[in-house]
């Protein structure tokens, strides 16, 4: 491998360093992502049971904000109420929908630097190739320009020809699991911020209840 990187020369050393990136980002996203962290699915269920008939102690609020970005957001809700027991439904559906704002950041974080690197790195091979391009016709500079090119130099030929070739290759290979992990984790992040949609709408109307009671 390390004799290839060599070979590719000087422009490869970006997508390596892209590569190492990518690989970073898509190993803490999977981590990150997992259903436990994000939304139980019985976690909406249980608040719910547990403020039956009133808003629960302080402790069991910071329990549930503990549990998981959706008990984030349900916890707020809980604040909310405490603070204000007269709030109104807009108030308390405005507090929801910040949290829910704030909890999309969190799942949507390096998403972007993702999609950047799978970008940026066939752009990053295609200026390998470019280079290798130049270095192939600078070799043949010296003995009548590409006209003569079975008297120039054979070595810096073939080393022009390698950097073109593997910073292509090297630029497609960072780039496209890169593009598969982001629309996976896209596609991820959408619906877990559909559930908590819905989940919010739901807490919304038992807390409205709860409010009246």
């Amino acid at each position: 491998m390390f004799s290839i990187i060599q070979a590719a020369g000087w422009p490869i050393w970006p997508l390596v360093a892209c590569s190492i990136l990518a690989l970073a980002l898509v190993i803490e996203r999977f981590v990150s992502l997992k259903t436990g962290k994000i939304a139980p699915p019985r976690l909406l269920d249980e608040a719910i049971t547990v403020s039956r008939s009133s808003v629960p102690a302080p402790d069991v609020v910071s329990h549930l904000e503990q549990n998981s970005l959706l008990g984030e957001v349900l916890a707020s809700g809980f604040r909310a109420l405490n603070t204000n027991p007269r709030i109104s439904e807009d108030d308390l559906r405005s507090t929801l929908e910040g949290a829910g704002r704030r909890a999309a950041h969190t799942l949507e974080r390096y998403l972007a630097a993702l999609a950047t690197i799978a970008s940026a790195a066939p752009l990053l091979g295609l200026l390998g190739t470019v280079i290798g391009m130049i270095e192939i016709f600078g070799s043949q500079a010296g003995s009548g320009g590409v006209a003569n090119a079975a008297g120039g130099n054979p070595a810096q030929l073939a080393q022009g020809i390698s950097i073109a070739l593997y910073n292509t290759a090297f630029g497609l290979i960072v780039a496209i699991p890169s593009l598969i992990f982001w629309r996976y984790f896209r596609a991820r992040v959408d619906g877990y911020l559909l559930t908590m949609e819905i989940a919010s709408e739901r807490f919304v109307r038992h807390l409205n209840t709860l409010r009246k009671s």
